[in-house]
């Protein structure tokens, strides 16, 4: 009786000790340092699906390090993307849009650095090489496409209230799955914009979902957007809620129920 009272204690002190594990890594593209964020729980030794989260506009915060450890509770390894650089941090909405911009008119140097972060993602010792996803919010967003777009070695990636827009129209290098959770009201997201994604996709014979919220404006799965939406930026909970469940559902397929 003791010896299996001892083994239930063991296992439950195991399951105690069990916990997210986060750290900042940093990692080097041309010349320049990046810093990336890690989460993962430590419970199981197994290897696991990797997700490189890429951030919005303001660069990497507690919302997408907030994605992360709730993409390791599901049992991913979760690494976001530093776009930016290691302590670039603009403060205002205009040092947000000259950042994004820099990197949405030089694709190169963007894709460069997905790829990068890609790569610190496909090499953690958790991460099943082979099962590797992306998600991206708003500037994040456009960053995934443009992952896709570079032809990177992924199963699929989702894109919440991004900009679908591009300078380039080379879909024809998309290996992946492409899953777009857009707000019907988006400003970022027009029929027009839609429309002719939807073609470039087409054209290029890629696997594509696109959901629209209706009600829902651009960044609505941040709730520090506020509820205005007249401002064109909101968080609208349902579409939240509804999203997240979409991109489970969409992982479950692409990594085979891991």
């Amino acid at each position: 009786m003791k010896g299996v009272l001892a083994i239930a204690f063991a296992a439950a002190a195991a399951i105690s000790s069990a916990a997210i594990v986060t750290k900042r890594v940093d990692y080097v593209f041309a010349g320049s340092i990046l810093e990336g964020y890690l989460a993962y729980d430590d419970s199981s030794t197994a290897k696991r699906p990797g997700v490189l989260v890429v951030h919005d506009w303001n660069g990497i915060d507690g919302y997408e390090e907030r994605r992360c450890r709730e993409l390791a509770q599901l049992g991913y390894v979760a690494f976001a993307a530093d776009i930016y650089g290691k302590d670039v941090h603009p403060k205002t909405p205009q040092e947000n849009g000259e950042l994004a911009g820099k990197y949405k008119n030089d694709i190169p140097t963007f894709r460069g650095r997905l790829l990068a972060a890609l790569e610190q993602l496909k090499n953690q010792p958790q991460t099943d090489s082979t099962l590797l996803g992306a998600i991206g919010y708003c500037f994040g967003g456009t960053g995934v496409l443009e992952l896709a777009r570079a032809g990177a070695d992924i199963k699929g990636i989702v894109v919440f209230h991004g900009g679908l827009d591009s300078n380039t129209n080379d879909a024809a290098n998309i290996k992946c799955k492409v899953n777009l959770q857009c707000g019907a009201l988006d400003r970022a997201a027009t029929p027009e914009v839609v429309g002719k994604l939807e073609k470039e996709l087409d054209a290029a014979s890629v696997d594509y979902t696109v959901t629209l919220y209706s009600g829902a404006v651009h960044a609505f799965t941040v709730p520090e957007a506020g509820s205005d939406i007249r401002k064109g930026a909101a968080y609208n909970a349902v579409a939240d809620k509804r999203s997240w469940v979409a991109m489970r559902q969409f992982f479950g397929e692409i990594f085979g129920g891991k």
